[in-house]
């Protein structure tokens, strides 16, 4: 992998990632940007101890472009974008409407392919070996700011998850705080190794691999289930079998196993329901330890990958239950929809 370090107009760093160690990047960026401005501020919630980002300045982002005026597409043809370059393997630049700046933290987005047209689960092992490098390092750089406890990659797709742009691409969050869902998991996590003196996520991927009813598929470095108390209609959870705290743990041989696997997971997402519907909306995302933690060790790193499809034409909404009282019911059983994964496996 080749690394390529250069600025946007408005001041905003842009990397490259190349799986060709001879790339060039030397393209500039010639827009007439002025520099950015946010307003992002972080306020905290005394009655639920959470932490909210206030971020007006995201009301003016860039909402469903047409394909020929796509940001996140080459610069070609006089046609100026977020990547100056004609082309790109994999491309990581600072969010121009960040929901987290500064002292807030980072936002940054992802291109995964200079394809418009492609998804994720279109690239080839070489490439999604080479986005999960890009992963890999970002986690590692954005580590080392003072300012940030926990990094958040993942990838939104679909309209009806609510993305504004077309092109194949992810987002990094880098927060200046301990994110809800993951203080959950280590509360869990402690208090079972209080009870039991075990490990909460070692035990978690021993009893899916042993019941075997909601195992997706198995390589010999990951694993893939539907989690036994399934939030959403289609959920699929991904671990290594070595345990890590993050992305940078893996060792080489389940980074080598990773596109495999996960690619695999994808195309099955696109075939559950069937070809007549449009591409399954999906979020998938990355559950890394944050940074100032004692038990960092303990944490599991894994991918949680999921749909708001519930059945063909429809898709499950946030009602009373969950968006009220975060209480979730789920119309499809979790050993049927891992059933329902094994049989859409390809040839």
């Amino acid at each position: 992998m080749k690394k390529t370090s250069t600025r946007l107009a408005d001041g905003r760093e842009l990397l490259y990632y190349d799986s060709r160690d001879d790339a060039v990047r030397d393209a500039v960026d010639r827009r007439p940007l002025d520099p950015v401005s946010t307003t992002s501020d972080i306020r905290h919630d005394l009655l639920l101890g959470d932490s909210v980002a206030i971020a007006s300045h995201r009301q003016g982002r860039i909402y469903h472009p047409p394909a020929d005026a796509c940001p996140l597409c080459p610069s070609r043809d006089g046609r100026l974008s977020e990547i100056p370059a004609a082309d790109y393997d994999v491309a990581v630049f600072e969010n121009r409407f960040p929901s987290l700046a500064g002292d807030s933290g980072r936002c940054e987005v992802v291109c995964f392919t200079s394809d418009h047209d492609a998804s994720f689960a279109d690239l080839s092992e070489e490439q999604a070996a080479l986005v999960l490098d890009a992963w890999t390092d970002r986690t590692a750089e954005l580590a080392e700011l003072p300012q940030v406890e926990q990094v958040f990659c993942f990838e939104n797709r679909g309209a009806e998850i609510g993305v504004t742009l077309g092109h194949p691409h992810g987002q990094i969050y880098a927060y200046p705080f301990v994110t809800p869902r993951t203080a959950l998991m280590l509360r869990s996590a402690a208090e079972h190794l209080a009870r039991t003196g075990r490990n909460l996520f070692d035990d978690l991927v021993a009893r899916e691999r042993a019941e075997g009813a909601r195992v997706v598929l198995e390589g010999e470095h990951w694993v893939a289930f539907v989690p036994y108390a399934a939030h959403w209609p289609y959920e699929v959870h991904l671990y290594p079998l070595r345990r890590v705290p993050d992305l940078r743990a893996l060792d080489d041989a389940a980074r080598t196993e990773f596109p495999q696997i996960y690619l695999e997971l994808l195309r099955r997402f696109d075939r559950i329901f069937g070809d007549a519907e449009p591409p399954t909306p999906y979020i998938a995302a990355w559950h890394q330890a944050p940074f100032g933690e004692n038990s960092r060790d303990d944490f599991g790193l894994h991918l949680e990958l999921f749909t708001i499809r519930r059945t063909s034409g429809k898709l499950k909404f946030l009602a009373g239950s969950e968006s009220g009282m975060s209480v979730f019911i789920n119309d499809v059983p979790p050993e049927t929809a891992a059933e329902r994964l094994r049989e859409v496996a390809s040839e």
